[in-house]
Protein backbone atom coordinates (compact mmCIF):
# COMPACT_ATOMS: atom_id res chain seq x y z
CA UNK A 1 0.00 0.00 0.00
CA UNK A 2 1.63 3.22 -1.10
CA UNK A 3 0.77 6.76 -0.18
CA UNK A 4 -2.50 6.57 -2.08
CA UNK A 5 -4.57 7.94 0.78
CA UNK A 6 -5.19 11.46 2.04
CA UNK A 7 -3.68 12.84 5.25
CA UNK A 8 -4.16 15.91 7.42
CA UNK A 9 -1.93 17.81 5.00
CA UNK A 10 -4.47 17.50 2.19
CA UNK A 11 -7.42 19.46 3.61
CA UNK A 12 -8.27 22.87 5.01
CA UNK A 13 -9.97 22.06 8.30
CA UNK A 14 -10.90 25.59 9.34
CA UNK A 15 -14.50 25.68 10.54
CA UNK A 16 -15.03 22.12 9.30
CA UNK A 17 -16.75 19.56 11.54
CA UNK A 18 -14.52 16.50 11.79
CA UNK A 19 -15.52 13.05 13.01
CA UNK A 20 -12.29 11.60 14.37
CA UNK A 21 -12.03 7.90 15.21
CA UNK A 22 -9.20 7.18 17.63
CA UNK A 23 -8.17 4.17 19.70
CA UNK A 24 -7.74 5.29 23.30
CA UNK A 25 -8.62 1.89 24.76
CA UNK A 26 -6.59 2.01 27.97
CA UNK A 27 -5.57 -0.20 30.92
CA UNK A 28 -8.13 -0.30 33.73
CA UNK A 29 -7.19 -0.69 37.37
CA UNK A 30 -9.97 -2.71 38.99
CA UNK A 31 -8.81 -1.76 42.49
CA UNK A 32 -8.90 2.01 41.98
CA UNK A 33 -11.64 1.85 39.31
CA UNK A 34 -9.55 4.20 37.21
CA UNK A 35 -8.36 4.28 33.62
CA UNK A 36 -4.58 4.59 33.26
CA UNK A 37 -2.77 6.61 30.61
CA UNK A 38 -1.78 4.55 27.55
CA UNK A 39 0.60 5.15 24.64
CA UNK A 40 -2.41 5.04 22.33
CA UNK A 41 -4.12 7.85 24.21
CA UNK A 42 -0.98 10.01 24.21
CA UNK A 43 -0.45 9.52 20.45
CA UNK A 44 -4.13 10.17 19.69
CA UNK A 45 -3.88 13.46 21.56
CA UNK A 46 -1.36 14.70 18.98
CA UNK A 47 -3.86 14.35 16.11
CA UNK A 48 -6.63 15.92 18.22
CA UNK A 49 -4.38 18.84 19.11
CA UNK A 50 -3.39 19.41 15.48
CA UNK A 51 -6.99 19.41 14.27
CA UNK A 52 -7.98 21.86 17.00
CA UNK A 53 -5.09 24.16 16.09
CA UNK A 54 -6.27 24.02 12.48
CA UNK A 55 -9.59 25.38 13.81
CA UNK A 56 -11.64 22.27 13.14
CA UNK A 57 -14.68 21.36 15.21
CA UNK A 58 -13.56 17.99 16.56
CA UNK A 59 -15.99 15.17 17.38
CA UNK A 60 -14.15 12.15 18.79
CA UNK A 61 -15.38 8.57 18.55
CA UNK A 62 -13.64 5.87 20.59
CA UNK A 63 -14.20 2.65 22.51
CA UNK A 64 -13.14 1.12 25.82
CA UNK A 65 -13.20 -2.62 26.53
CA UNK A 66 -15.71 -5.18 25.35
CA UNK A 67 -19.21 -5.97 26.50
CA UNK A 68 -19.12 -8.16 29.60
CA UNK A 69 -15.59 -7.16 30.64
CA UNK A 70 -14.81 -5.06 33.76
CA UNK A 71 -13.25 -2.32 31.60
CA UNK A 72 -16.35 -1.86 29.40
CA UNK A 73 -16.87 1.69 30.61
CA UNK A 74 -18.06 5.18 29.66
CA UNK A 75 -15.36 7.55 28.41
CA UNK A 76 -15.63 10.34 31.00
CA UNK A 77 -12.22 9.53 32.49
CA UNK A 78 -10.68 9.47 29.01
CA UNK A 79 -11.84 13.02 28.32
CA UNK A 80 -9.92 14.27 31.37
CA UNK A 81 -6.78 12.36 30.40
CA UNK A 82 -6.98 13.59 26.81
CA UNK A 83 -7.36 17.18 27.99
CA UNK A 84 -4.06 16.83 29.83
CA UNK A 85 -2.18 15.92 26.64
CA UNK A 86 -4.17 18.05 24.20
CA UNK A 87 -3.64 20.94 26.63
CA UNK A 88 -7.19 22.04 26.06
CA UNK A 89 -10.66 21.16 27.34
CA UNK A 90 -12.11 17.97 25.86
CA UNK A 91 -15.83 18.01 26.54
CA UNK A 92 -17.45 14.68 27.42
CA UNK A 93 -20.93 13.84 26.11
CA UNK A 94 -22.65 10.83 27.69
CA UNK A 95 -24.45 10.12 24.45
CA UNK A 96 -23.49 8.90 20.96
CA UNK A 97 -26.32 9.33 18.47
CA UNK A 98 -29.12 10.85 20.55
CA UNK A 99 -30.43 14.40 20.83
CA UNK A 100 -27.80 15.40 23.37
CA UNK A 101 -24.92 14.36 21.08
CA UNK A 102 -26.51 15.97 18.01
CA UNK A 103 -27.07 19.29 19.80
CA UNK A 104 -23.52 19.33 21.17
CA UNK A 105 -22.10 18.75 17.69
CA UNK A 106 -24.29 21.48 16.18
CA UNK A 107 -23.19 23.91 18.88
CA UNK A 108 -19.44 23.41 18.41
CA UNK A 109 -17.26 26.41 17.61
CA UNK A 110 -13.98 26.22 15.68
CA UNK A 111 -11.17 24.65 17.69
CA UNK A 112 -13.52 23.06 20.21
CA UNK A 113 -13.35 19.35 21.03
CA UNK A 114 -15.91 16.86 22.33
CA UNK A 115 -15.66 13.15 23.07
CA UNK A 116 -18.82 11.11 22.56
CA UNK A 117 -19.44 8.05 24.70
CA UNK A 118 -18.11 4.52 24.21
CA UNK A 119 -19.08 3.67 20.65
CA UNK A 120 -19.27 -0.02 21.56
CA UNK A 121 -22.34 0.76 23.66
CA UNK A 122 -24.09 0.58 20.27
CA UNK A 123 -24.83 -3.06 19.42
CA UNK A 124 -24.33 -2.41 15.71
CA UNK A 125 -20.76 -1.12 16.14
CA UNK A 126 -18.97 -4.46 16.30
CA UNK A 127 -21.06 -6.32 13.72
CA UNK A 128 -18.82 -7.58 10.95
CA UNK A 129 -20.38 -5.85 7.94
CA UNK A 130 -19.08 -4.28 4.75
CA UNK A 131 -18.36 -0.53 4.62
CA UNK A 132 -21.46 -0.06 2.48
CA UNK A 133 -23.63 -1.92 5.00
CA UNK A 134 -22.13 0.04 7.91
CA UNK A 135 -22.75 3.32 6.07
CA UNK A 136 -26.46 2.65 6.63
CA UNK A 137 -26.01 2.12 10.38
CA UNK A 138 -27.66 4.40 12.94
CA UNK A 139 -24.26 5.77 13.91
CA UNK A 140 -23.31 6.90 10.42
CA UNK A 141 -26.81 8.02 9.49
CA UNK A 142 -27.09 10.15 12.63
CA UNK A 143 -23.64 11.79 12.61
CA UNK A 144 -22.49 12.04 9.00
CA UNK A 145 -25.01 14.80 8.02
CA UNK A 146 -23.45 16.94 10.77
CA UNK A 147 -19.86 16.53 9.56
CA UNK A 148 -17.62 17.49 6.64
CA UNK A 149 -14.65 15.12 6.99
CA UNK A 150 -13.90 11.74 8.60
CA UNK A 151 -10.43 11.17 10.05
CA UNK A 152 -9.39 7.63 10.98
CA UNK A 153 -6.49 7.59 13.43
CA UNK A 154 -7.27 4.19 14.99
CA UNK A 155 -4.61 1.97 13.41
CA UNK A 156 -4.82 -0.55 16.25
CA UNK A 157 -8.49 -1.16 15.32
CA UNK A 158 -7.94 -1.00 11.54
CA UNK A 159 -8.21 -4.78 11.17
CA UNK A 160 -11.85 -4.56 12.31
CA UNK A 161 -14.69 -3.88 9.89
CA UNK A 162 -16.66 -1.96 12.52
CA UNK A 163 -19.20 0.80 11.92
CA UNK A 164 -17.08 3.66 13.29
CA UNK A 165 -14.00 2.40 11.41
CA UNK A 166 -15.38 1.90 7.90
CA UNK A 167 -18.95 3.28 7.73
CA UNK A 168 -18.15 6.98 7.39
CA UNK A 169 -15.71 6.41 4.50
CA UNK A 170 -18.63 5.79 2.15
CA UNK A 171 -20.35 9.11 2.84
CA UNK A 172 -17.63 11.60 3.89
CA UNK A 173 -14.24 12.77 2.64
CA UNK A 174 -11.91 10.43 4.58
CA UNK A 175 -8.29 10.90 5.60
CA UNK A 176 -5.69 9.21 7.78
CA UNK A 177 -4.70 10.80 11.09
CA UNK A 178 -1.05 11.14 12.11
CA UNK A 179 -0.91 7.85 14.02
CA UNK A 180 -2.47 5.94 11.12
CA UNK A 181 -0.16 7.63 8.60
CA UNK A 182 2.97 6.87 10.64
CA UNK A 183 2.01 3.21 11.20
CA UNK A 184 1.27 2.54 7.54
CA UNK A 185 4.52 4.14 6.35
CA UNK A 186 6.72 2.36 8.91
CA UNK A 187 5.22 -1.11 8.48
CA UNK A 188 5.25 -0.76 4.70
CA UNK A 189 8.92 0.21 4.98
CA UNK A 190 9.92 -2.98 6.79
CA UNK A 191 7.87 -5.12 4.39
CA UNK A 192 9.62 -3.45 1.43
CA UNK A 193 13.04 -3.85 3.04
CA UNK A 194 12.41 -7.52 3.73
CA UNK A 195 11.59 -8.20 0.10
CA UNK A 196 15.13 -7.28 -0.91
CA UNK A 197 17.09 -8.43 2.16
CA UNK A 198 18.17 -11.96 3.09
CA UNK A 199 18.95 -11.27 6.74
CA UNK A 200 15.58 -10.69 8.38
CA UNK A 201 14.38 -11.94 11.75
CA UNK A 202 11.07 -12.01 13.61
CA UNK A 203 10.84 -12.63 17.35
CA UNK A 204 7.39 -14.01 18.09
CA UNK A 205 6.13 -14.62 21.61
CA UNK A 206 3.21 -13.74 23.86
CA UNK A 207 0.16 -15.81 24.71
CA UNK A 208 -1.78 -15.75 21.42
CA UNK A 209 -0.46 -18.49 19.12
CA UNK A 210 -2.84 -17.78 16.23
CA UNK A 211 -1.25 -14.41 15.47
CA UNK A 212 2.42 -15.55 15.32
CA UNK A 213 1.44 -18.63 13.31
CA UNK A 214 -0.34 -16.47 10.73
CA UNK A 215 2.73 -14.26 10.31
CA UNK A 216 5.03 -17.25 10.03
CA UNK A 217 2.86 -19.01 7.47
CA UNK A 218 2.64 -15.89 5.31
CA UNK A 219 6.20 -14.58 5.49
CA UNK A 220 8.05 -17.88 5.44
CA UNK A 221 6.10 -18.89 2.36
CA UNK A 222 7.02 -15.63 0.64
CA UNK A 223 10.66 -16.21 1.68
CA UNK A 224 10.89 -12.74 3.21
CA UNK A 225 12.06 -14.17 6.54
CA UNK A 226 15.41 -15.81 7.17
CA UNK A 227 14.79 -16.59 10.83
CA UNK A 228 11.87 -16.81 13.26
CA UNK A 229 12.78 -16.92 16.95
CA UNK A 230 9.90 -18.37 18.95
CA UNK A 231 9.23 -17.95 22.66
CA UNK A 232 6.24 -17.64 24.98
CA UNK A 233 3.31 -19.97 24.29
CA UNK A 234 4.29 -20.39 20.65
CA UNK A 235 7.73 -21.56 21.80
CA UNK A 236 6.13 -24.20 24.02
CA UNK A 237 4.05 -25.53 21.12
CA UNK A 238 7.17 -25.89 18.97
CA UNK A 239 8.90 -27.75 21.81
CA UNK A 240 6.00 -30.21 21.92
CA UNK A 241 6.12 -30.99 18.19
CA UNK A 242 9.87 -31.56 18.57
CA UNK A 243 9.21 -34.32 21.06
CA UNK A 244 10.09 -32.48 24.28
CA UNK A 245 7.88 -33.51 27.18
CA UNK A 246 6.27 -30.54 28.84
CA UNK A 247 5.12 -31.36 32.33
CA UNK A 248 1.50 -31.73 33.36
CA UNK A 249 1.08 -28.18 34.68
CA UNK A 250 2.15 -26.75 31.30
CA UNK A 251 0.03 -29.15 29.28
CA UNK A 252 -3.03 -28.47 31.44
CA UNK A 253 -2.60 -24.73 30.91
CA UNK A 254 -2.24 -25.11 27.14
CA UNK A 255 -5.22 -27.46 26.98
CA UNK A 256 -7.43 -25.19 29.11
CA UNK A 257 -6.69 -22.23 26.83
CA UNK A 258 -7.33 -24.27 23.69
CA UNK A 259 -3.74 -23.75 22.49
CA UNK A 260 -3.14 -27.45 21.82
CA UNK A 261 -5.57 -27.11 18.90
CA UNK A 262 -2.80 -25.28 17.04
CA UNK A 263 -0.40 -28.25 17.16
CA UNK A 264 -1.26 -29.52 13.64
CA UNK A 265 -0.49 -26.05 12.24
CA UNK A 266 2.74 -25.86 14.26
CA UNK A 267 3.78 -29.34 13.08
CA UNK A 268 3.15 -28.37 9.47
CA UNK A 269 5.26 -25.21 9.77
CA UNK A 270 8.10 -27.07 11.47
CA UNK A 271 8.14 -29.82 8.87
CA UNK A 272 8.31 -27.29 6.04
CA UNK A 273 10.53 -24.56 7.51
CA UNK A 274 12.53 -26.14 10.36
CA UNK A 275 15.83 -24.70 9.11
CA UNK A 276 14.46 -21.18 9.54
CA UNK A 277 12.69 -21.59 12.89
CA UNK A 278 14.69 -21.38 16.14
CA UNK A 279 13.20 -22.91 19.28
CA UNK A 280 14.30 -22.44 22.93
CA UNK A 281 17.35 -24.35 24.19
CA UNK A 282 16.50 -23.77 27.83
CA UNK A 283 13.69 -22.31 29.90
CA UNK A 284 13.12 -20.75 33.31
CA UNK A 285 10.59 -22.27 35.68
CA UNK A 286 9.25 -21.28 39.08
CA UNK A 287 10.34 -23.45 42.00
CA UNK A 288 9.50 -22.25 45.51
CA UNK A 289 8.84 -18.78 44.08
CA UNK A 290 12.32 -18.59 42.61
CA UNK A 291 13.67 -18.68 39.05
CA UNK A 292 15.44 -21.90 38.07
CA UNK A 293 16.74 -22.62 34.57
CA UNK A 294 16.80 -26.01 32.88
CA UNK A 295 17.61 -27.27 29.42
CA UNK A 296 14.53 -28.33 27.46
CA UNK A 297 15.69 -31.97 27.76
CA UNK A 298 15.63 -31.86 31.57
CA UNK A 299 12.40 -30.13 32.56
CA UNK A 300 11.56 -30.75 36.23
CA UNK A 301 8.21 -32.26 37.17
CA UNK A 302 5.19 -30.09 37.90
CA UNK A 303 6.90 -26.81 37.04
CA UNK A 304 5.42 -24.00 34.99
CA UNK A 305 7.53 -22.54 32.17
CA UNK A 306 7.75 -18.79 32.78
CA UNK A 307 10.53 -17.52 30.52
CA UNK A 308 13.30 -18.51 28.12
CA UNK A 309 16.71 -19.29 29.65
CA UNK A 310 20.03 -17.49 29.29
CA UNK A 311 21.39 -19.91 26.65
CA UNK A 312 18.39 -19.17 24.46
CA UNK A 313 18.86 -15.44 25.05
CA UNK A 314 22.49 -15.64 23.91
CA UNK A 315 21.56 -17.63 20.81
CA UNK A 316 18.69 -15.30 19.88
CA UNK A 317 20.85 -12.22 20.52
CA UNK A 318 23.52 -13.46 18.10
CA UNK A 319 20.94 -13.99 15.36
CA UNK A 320 19.37 -10.55 15.95
CA UNK A 321 22.78 -8.86 15.75
CA UNK A 322 23.38 -10.48 12.35
CA UNK A 323 20.03 -9.28 11.00
CA UNK A 324 19.30 -6.26 8.82
CA UNK A 325 15.61 -6.04 9.68
CA UNK A 326 14.10 -7.17 12.98
CA UNK A 327 10.50 -7.26 14.21
CA UNK A 328 9.19 -8.35 17.59
CA UNK A 329 5.61 -9.05 18.68
CA UNK A 330 4.87 -10.40 22.14
CA UNK A 331 7.07 -10.94 25.23
CA UNK A 332 9.37 -13.93 25.77
CA UNK A 333 7.83 -14.84 29.11
CA UNK A 334 5.91 -13.63 32.14
CA UNK A 335 7.76 -10.31 32.17
CA UNK A 336 5.33 -8.82 34.70
CA UNK A 337 7.16 -10.85 37.40
CA UNK A 338 10.67 -9.54 38.05
CA UNK A 339 12.10 -13.05 38.32
CA UNK A 340 10.92 -13.86 34.81
CA UNK A 341 11.48 -10.66 32.86
CA UNK A 342 15.05 -11.54 31.82
CA UNK A 343 14.27 -12.99 28.38
CA UNK A 344 11.99 -10.15 27.32
CA UNK A 345 14.35 -7.48 28.67
CA UNK A 346 17.48 -8.92 27.00
CA UNK A 347 15.80 -9.35 23.61
CA UNK A 348 14.34 -5.83 23.64
CA UNK A 349 17.73 -4.37 24.62
CA UNK A 350 19.51 -6.32 21.88
CA UNK A 351 16.99 -5.13 19.26
CA UNK A 352 17.29 -1.54 20.53
CA UNK A 353 21.08 -1.73 20.18
CA UNK A 354 21.03 -3.42 16.77
CA UNK A 355 22.08 -1.58 13.63
CA UNK A 356 19.20 -2.96 11.58
CA UNK A 357 15.73 -1.52 10.94
CA UNK A 358 13.70 -2.46 14.00
CA UNK A 359 9.95 -2.68 14.58
CA UNK A 360 8.32 -3.77 17.83
CA UNK A 361 4.64 -3.75 18.72
CA UNK A 362 1.71 -5.09 20.68
CA UNK A 363 0.21 -4.04 24.00
CA UNK A 364 2.38 -6.27 26.20
CA UNK A 365 5.53 -5.31 24.32
CA UNK A 366 4.73 -1.62 24.94
CA UNK A 367 4.14 -2.36 28.63
CA UNK A 368 7.48 -4.18 28.80
CA UNK A 369 9.29 -1.18 27.26
CA UNK A 370 7.75 1.00 29.93
CA UNK A 371 8.68 -1.41 32.73
CA UNK A 372 12.30 -1.67 31.59
CA UNK A 373 12.50 2.07 30.90
CA UNK A 374 13.73 1.46 27.34
CA UNK A 375 13.50 4.56 25.18
CA UNK A 376 11.14 4.00 22.24
CA UNK A 377 13.31 6.24 20.07
CA UNK A 378 15.98 3.52 20.06
CA UNK A 379 13.76 1.54 17.67
CA UNK A 380 13.01 2.45 14.07
CA UNK A 381 9.31 2.17 14.85
CA UNK A 382 7.18 1.17 17.83
CA UNK A 383 3.72 0.13 16.69
CA UNK A 384 0.65 0.78 18.82
CA UNK A 385 -1.12 -2.11 17.14
CA UNK A 386 -1.14 -5.70 18.35
CA UNK A 387 -3.68 -7.63 16.30
CA UNK A 388 -3.63 -4.92 13.63
CA UNK A 389 0.16 -5.12 13.29
CA UNK A 390 0.08 -8.89 12.95
CA UNK A 391 -2.80 -8.80 10.46
CA UNK A 392 -0.94 -6.25 8.32
CA UNK A 393 2.30 -8.25 8.38
CA UNK A 394 0.37 -11.45 7.64
CA UNK A 395 -1.09 -9.97 4.47
CA UNK A 396 -4.56 -10.08 6.02
CA UNK A 397 -7.39 -7.67 5.35
CA UNK A 398 -7.17 -4.22 6.93
CA UNK A 399 -10.63 -2.69 6.36
CA UNK A 400 -9.74 0.52 8.21
CA UNK A 401 -6.85 1.16 5.83
CA UNK A 402 -8.39 -0.20 2.65
CA UNK A 403 -11.38 2.14 2.98
CA UNK A 404 -9.06 5.17 3.19
CA UNK A 405 -7.46 4.37 -0.15
CA UNK A 406 -8.35 6.62 -3.07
Amino acid sequence: MGKNFSTLDDFNFKNKTVILRVDINSPYNEKTKKIETSDRLVESAKTIKELSKKEAKVVILAHQGRKGDPDFLPLKQHSRLLAKYVEKKVGYVNDIIGEKAVNKIKGLKKGQIILLDNVRFLEEEIKNKTPKEHSKSQLVQALSPLADIFVNDAFSAAHRSHASIVGFTKVLHSVAGRTMEKEIKSIKKIITKMKISKHDTFVLGGTKPDEPLNVMGHMLKKRTLEKVLVCGVIGELFLIVNGYKLERVNMNFLKKKGYLDYLPQVKKLWKKYKKRIEIPLDVAVEIKRKRKEFSVEELPKNSQIMDIGIETCVKYARIINESRNIAMKGPAGVYEKNEFDLGTRIILEVIANSKGFSLVGGGHTLSALKKFNIDKNRFSHVSLGGGALITYLSGGKMPGIETLMK
